[in-house]
């Protein structure tokens, strides 16, 4: 079969061809760095396995020009890049990587809000930049009793639990499906949603994304939120209306965010090309592309580049399981399908 690999790292690109050379040597694999798009489709048009990541767009029209695919991996635990629904007409199975980088997320959640509860990035840029050493404009505040509300105790969420409750947080949680085991062992409750936002002095999502919860944190609910209280968004962009956290923030209900993921990130990053495409759609979505340009410009704010699951240990079981979902695919024994 030929096996296409798009948004690969460099360092473990040798590694993954190794792997899958040494289980299925007689199959043709091929490496690329950008990501898979309706600009460079036909330059594998032959595929017939795609490996992709987050930043990849496959859809319908991506799928028609690829006529033998048989299998789609994204080396991602979300699939909302993927069109799912046309594949399962078209007969293509697609797999996710389900559970990766649970810790290497939760401990970028407290990397963020430590940042923020302590002006650690400020601090260092006033020295940096003016050699002032002049505390001021310094002074943070303890996690040590505050109120961590929770969105989603899944794998990572839970992660995130367990590191509050070593710094003396006060955690409260909501998801739709509460492991009240879970939450016994771990000494937090679960409360609804509203109950969640209002109450919490931090507020750290952890929920994939899907349609019915767009722009979950919309200006209703930051209305609903107490006064100074600190966002963190490790998950999905679009889980935050931008426009409602640049109120939220302005305003001062919102004291500061931490944002690993930005709404309309993947436009964000081709924003050149989006200028000068004349696409009527790219041109509509700039209003969000330039809210995120005002995030990232908000001193009150920390943005890093989608990163919060990279790690030595998270990429190595990323490219494992990626392996192995191609391995079962390649043995008529399909693993970690996305319904």
């Amino acid at each position: 079969m030929k096996i296409v690999f798009f948004e690969i790292f460099n360092e473990i690109q040798d590694k993954e061809k190794k792997a899958l050379e040494k289980l299925f040597p007689n199959d043709e694999v091929s490496f690329f760095i950008e990501r898979l798009s309706e600009e460079n489709v036909n330059s594998v048009k032959d595929a017939e396995i795609v490996s992709v990541f987050t930043n990849s767009s496959v859809n319908k029209k991506v799928i028609d020009s690829l006529p033998k695919l048989k299998f789609i991996n994204t080396s991602s635990t979300g699939f909302e890049h993927i069109d799912t629904d046309y594949c399962a007409r078209k007969g293509i199975k697609v797999s996710n990587v389900p559970a990766y980088g649970s810790v290497t997320v939760a401990e970028f959640v407290f990397a963020l809000l430590l940042n923020l509860s302590r002006k650690v990035e400020k601090a260092n840029n006033q020295l940096r930049q003016e050699d002032n050493f002049n505390i001021d404009a310094l002074r943070g505040f303890d996690l040590k009793g505050k109120i961590l509300g929770v969105i989603g105790t899944g794998k990572i969420g839970k992660n995130v639990i367990k590191i509050a409750r070593g710094f003396g947080m006060n955690v409260i949680a909501y998801d739709l499906y509460p492991d009240l085991v879970f939450a016994k062992e771990n000494n937090f409750e679960y409360k609804s949603f509203v109950e969640v936002i209002s109450n919490s002095d931090v507020i750290t999502l952890h929920t994939p994304y899907t349609k019915e919860n767009h722009h979950l944190i919309n200006k209703e609910n930051i209305i609903k939120m107490k006064e100074g209280v600190y966002l963190i968004n490790t998950a999905r962009g679009a889980l935050i209306d931008t426009e409602a956290l640049l109120w939220g923030l302005k305003k001062g209900i919102i004291a500061g965010a931490g944002l690993d993921v930005l709404e309309d990130e993947r436009n964000l990053k081709e924003e050149i090309k989006i200028l000068t495409s004349g696409k009527i759609n790219a041109i509509k979505n700039y209003k969000t592309l330039l809210q995120d340009h005002a995030l990232i410009d908000m001193p009150q704010v920390i943005v890093t580049p989608h990163i919060a699951f990279y790690s030595k240990e998270a990429e190595e079981e990323i490219m494992k399981v990626t392996v192995s979902n191609i391995a079962g695919f390649i043995s008529n024994n399909p693993i970690n399908l996305v319904k």
